[in-house]
């Protein structure tokens, strides 16, 4: 591409090797100016690939919009001088100057980048300077410029150690750790540790925060303040800081509040970027499919009532085809391959109408009951549930490396008999799929051994032939309800697996990981599908979207991602969470996700247009439950503070303010007070909530192991 070609030209004129530049350019049809010290070329808008600036001549003061990091694809990259290459000489008008950091990155390489840059003992003044122009500028700037105090410290401090200037880093860090936001407590005991050279070798935090820029949101006033400020006292130590590990992202318009700025910010490397979340998303559902739904004898005979089954002979036919338009946010049908629908699949649908005509309408006069299935005596630790979607199965995960499946119907689990007795059956008999069952393996309960490590994720198959499970031992394993044994063992993580969960289709299934990237298989394939890789920490909760054309994946770096199936881009990064991500869920409508971290708050987001609409706040421990109740009217949360807790989701999606300049420049502005979309909060004695699950009459189902704490 024309970026790596014009960059390649650059490094061949700079080592004099004129004749292969000529050929190169004759081979690339490029002209002889293209190359001049006019022309800015682009750079491209992913961390850490090679940024290539030109400087115009003969200007001489700094002049660009988005001088920091590399700008989108779209707009030419203009910088000004001085511009800083990597090793810290400052490059003036005419020069080139080219800084590149490879993606995938060697340790040295990118530690090189913390060459001597300036004298160690004033790395405090520096700082504390920087420190007090922030502290006594206009409120309005304060706020927004703060948002440098902690990448700039993390780097000076890295700085630093990389010099082996160990006293002066110490001193810097015991000076001004105490100042940084609270959320940073955990990154900055991880940096506390790097007190030499050495250790920074092979330490991953520090590599991402090498490697990808850290990112922040500042309005074009306070940059111009902050610029106007560091050339004015030839701070070129933080400027240089500033230029090479900080992508500031401008926006033209008022400052953001302190209240807009600490809801957003808080991931490891900072916000997202605009662009990251301006890609058009299909949030819209897939038609149902049609077809005639019998009504049972049953169901007549139990409206005795005069008039009743008059009214209800007309829903015969429409039933099955209840979204007959098409959602104009919905992807094409055909966009990714689905499955087809089985016979059994469309008897399924067709119970689950049934049952959804009995469904109660919930909202604020009418909260759901609530059923708590604990684990007693589960001294195996258990470590995930889930539970089908007709609620006639219950699975567990334990620490001991089981998976554990109980019937909570009357009916018992029971495997199909051997090939032997199954050659016996009269295979055009009514009744062939009872007779294949073997009576004597009836049980409640059936345990799957083949995992050799805890058992971290499990997920049931729509049509619940399948089970999926999930392991520290790096594996993903497909069980066959059936027969309760073993179909597959899907390797491709090498580090353990956090979650896993089948498409609302089958089929397909989604993992994440330790080793922060999700993949997408389908179970016929032994090798992912997908690989989706762009978070900077391990991938610990996954969810399909309910159109199965989108994934959502939460991390320990504290950020959202939402990713395409069709090409595996990722279409969203939602920052603010201040501790890992654990639960995800989609509203039934497919337009908002609820997600839920160790800090304790719920987050809603709106998917079209990539912004944060709300956040609740009310639980005091990590969310590990979220689940929508079957027509998005409520928010169930289960949390480790042993609660369930109800929440409005209609009025907390209702009359949002998603307006062109709110979600250009993300100034949103959330409800001071969450507790009057709480509608209700439930107690168990001594249980953390692990899962929750509404039926499909819109009972909610909670589950969790008993602690004896």
């Amino acid at each position: 591409d024309r970026q790596t070609l014009v960059a390649v030209l650059q490094f061949l004129r700079r080592s004099n090797l004129r004749e292969s530049e000529e050929i190169l350019r004759r081979e690339a049809r490029l002209l002889g100016d293209d190359l001049g010290g006019n022309v800015a070329t682009v750079a491209t808008s992913s961390p850490g690939v090679a940024a290539v600036a030109a400087v115009p001549p003969g200007k001489g003061e700094a002049r660009g919009d988005c001088e920091v990091g590399p700008c989108s694809r779209r707009e030419p990259r203009e910088v000004g001088s001085p511009v800083s290459s990597p090793r810290g000489k400052v490059t003036h008008s005419g020069d080139v100057s080219a800084v590149v950091v490879e993606d995938q990155p060697d340790v040295s390489a990118v530690l090189s980048a913390y060459n001597q840059q300036g004298d160690p003992t004033l790395y405090e003044e520096y700082y504390s300077g920087l420190k007090h122009f922030i502290e006594c500028s206009l409120d309005c700037h304060r706020a927004e410029l703060s948002q440098l105090f902690y990448p700039l410290f993390v780097h000076m401090y890295l700085e630093l150690v990389y010099n082996q200037h160990e006293s002066e880093a110490k001193s810097f860090f015991e000076r001004f750790h105490g100042d940084q936001e609270c959320y940073y407590q955990d990154d900055l005991r991880v940096l506390s540790s790097l007190t030499k050279k050495e250790h920074m070798k092979g330490n991953e935090t520090m590599l991402d925060f090498r490697t990808s820029k850290f990112v922040l949101r500042i309005s074009r006033d306070s940059y111009q303040l902050l610029k106007r400020h560091l050339q004015e006292k030839q701070n070129n130590q933080i400027w240089n800081i500033v230029q090479e590990h900080l992508y500031i992202d401008i926006f033209d318009g008022m400052p953001r509040s302190k209240q807009q700025i600490d809801a957003m910010v808080g991931s490891l490397a900072g916000e997202a970027k605009r662009e990251a979340n301006k890609a058009k998303v299909f949030f819209g559902l897939l038609k149902e499919p049609e077809f005639d739904v019998p009504l049972d004898d049953e169901d007549e005979e139990g409206e005795n009532e005069e008039g009743k089954p008059k009214k209800k002979k007309p829903k015969k036919d429409n039933v099955g085809s209840k979204s007959k338009k098409q959602d104009p946010n919905a992807p094409p049908q055909n966009r990714i391959p689905l499955p087809e629908l089985k016979d059994s699949d469309k008897l399924d649908k067709v119970m689950n109408m049934k049952e959804a005509a009995r469904r109660v309408r919930l909202g604020p006069e009418c909260l759901p009951s609530i059923c708590f299935y604990t684990f007693l005596n589960a001294y195996q630790g258990l470590t995930a549930v889930d539970i089908t979607d007709d609620s006639s199965m219950i699975v567990g995960g334990f620490a001991d490396s089981t998976v554990r499946v109980w019937s909570v119907t009357p009916k018992k689990l029971r495997s199909v008999k051997t090939a032997a007795d199954l050659s016996l059956i009269d295979k055009e008999s009514d009744d062939v799929l009872e007779r294949i069952m073997d009576e004597k393996t009836a049980s409640e309960l059936k345990i799957l051994y083949g995992h050799s490590g805890p058992v971290y994720g499990t997920s049931f198959s729509p049509d619940r032939n399948y089970l999926l499970s999930c392991s520290e031992d790096g594996t993903v394993r497909l069980w066959s309800l059936q027969t309760f044994t073993c179909l597959v063992g899907y390797k491709g993580h090498n580090y353990p697996v956090w979650d896993t969960q089948f498409s609302p289709y089958g089929y397909y299934f989604v993992s994440g990981g330790h080793d922060r990237v999700a993949r997408l298989w389908a179970t016929d394939h032994y090798q992912p599908l997908r690989i989706f890789a762009g978070h900077l920490a391990d991938v610990t909760c996954t969810r399909f979207h309910p159109n199965s054309n989108y994934i959502a994946t939460g991390s320990a770096d504290r950020t959202i991602r939402l990713w395409d199936v069709l090409n595996g881009n990722c279409v969203r990064i939602f920052t603010g969470h201040k501790g890992p991500i654990h639960s995800l869920a989609f509203s039934p409508n497919g337009r908002f996700l609820a997600t839920g971290a160790t800090d304790g708050r719920v987050l809603l987001w709106d998917i079209g247009h990539g912004l944060m609409v709300g956040e609740l706040k009310g639980h005091t421990d990590t969310i590990y439950a979220l689940r929508f109740s079957r027509d998005g009217e409520i928010l169930a949360s289960g949390s480790m503070d042993n609660t369930v807790r109800l929440w409005d989701a209609v009025k907390a999606f209702e009359d949002l303010e998603t307006d062109d300049f709110t979600t250009a420049t993300g100034h949103i502005n959330l409800p001071e007070n969450s507790q009057d979309l709480l509608l209700g909060t439930y107690m168990t004695k001594s249980t953390p909530v692990v899962h929750l699950h509404f039926t499909r009459r819109n009972l909610l189902l909670a589950a969790g192991a008993y602690s004896s704490q």
